[in-house]
């Protein structure tokens, strides 16, 4: 019998998550189907509730129900619970558990990209749900720092203080960050600055980067952001928010199949929809 797959959120439309998802159960002949539900916030329980009852094989959760779903839910994996936000649930057996791939779906990308996070001295910008995923994955690979910049100094710290895992780690302005910029090995990007149609924003000066050191930004439209752009002409090596969406999607796709699928598939399919442009890796 087919089984079912879904993304749920609101809004749901701009989801690239069923083509992606579609295209690997065809590839790896799994007789099953991803759909997009758009839920509203009071229908959330109903909607987790009929999921169960029919059966579902697992589904993504974004924005707004992260946070909401994780009650509804019979069990949440523990870096899910830390971080406060599930992005992917599992029928195990009948019960639904809760992951977040989106913390190590951005490292796997990294570690493509380069050697890692440990022994690192990082910067992230921004202190918001995708910046407390990556925080709170970083720390558990032992870099030597990770320092937070946001324009609200105090969440910053609030994020800083609610990690489980010990990190060395500071909070600033993002005016303070610029001027110690040539301190980072890596600079991670989380907010939505510079995200379309907004293109000629970025959070920070980059004056004084250190040549050679590495710019992620999880932004993926546009596919080069202002930031990186800046980045890349002054030495530094760059990557966009493309390998974290299609890392996260494949961590989700392993938990329900068992199969890691290709990602290098993912990537072209994703690319085709956001009109075939290369990416940096």
């Amino acid at each position: 019998m087919k089984k079912l797959y879904a993304v749920i959120g609101n809004p749901i439309g701009h989801s690239m998550s069923p083509i992606m998802h579609n295209d690997l159960f065809s590839f790896y002949q799994i007789d099953a189907s991803y759909l997009p539900f758009q839920i509203k916030s009071e229908d959330l329980k109903d909607a987790v509730d009929g999921f169960k009852a029919i059966g579902i094989g697992g589904f993504n959760v974004t924005v707004p129900h992260k946070t909401a779903i994780i009650p509804l839910l019979d069990e949440v994996d523990e870096l899910a619970a830390s971080i406060g936000a599930v992005n992917t649930v599992v029928n195990e057996n009948g019960r639904l558990k809760g992951y977040n791939t989106d913390g190590p779906g951005f490292l796997k990308g990294l570690q493509a990209f380069m050697s890692g996070a440990a022994s690192k001295k990082i910067l992230l910008i921004g202190a918001g749900g995708a910046a407390r995923a990556i925080y709170f994955t970083l720390a558990m690979e032992k870099p030597d720092a990770i320092d937070i910049a946001n324009r609200t100094v105090a969440k910053a710290q609030s994020l800083i203080d609610d990690c489980p895992y010990s990190v060395k780690s500071e909070a600033c302005t993002l005016d303070e960050a610029g001027r110690k910029l040539g301190e980072y090995d890596l600079v991670v990007q989380t907010t939505s600055i510079g995200m379309a149609p907004k293109i000629a924003d970025q959070p920070l000066d980059l004056s004084n980067i250190k040549k050679h050191s590495h710019v992620c930004d999880i932004i993926y439209n546009p596919l080069e952001t202002k930031l990186l752009q800046d980045a890349s002409n002054r030495g530094a090596n760059v990557q966009n928010g493309i390998d974290m969406f299609v890392y996260q999607g494949a961590l989700a796709f392993e938990k329900w199949t068992g199969i890691f699928p290709d990602v290098e598939r993912m990537r072209e399919n994703v690319l085709k929809q956001l009109g075939g442009l290369h990416v940096n890796r």
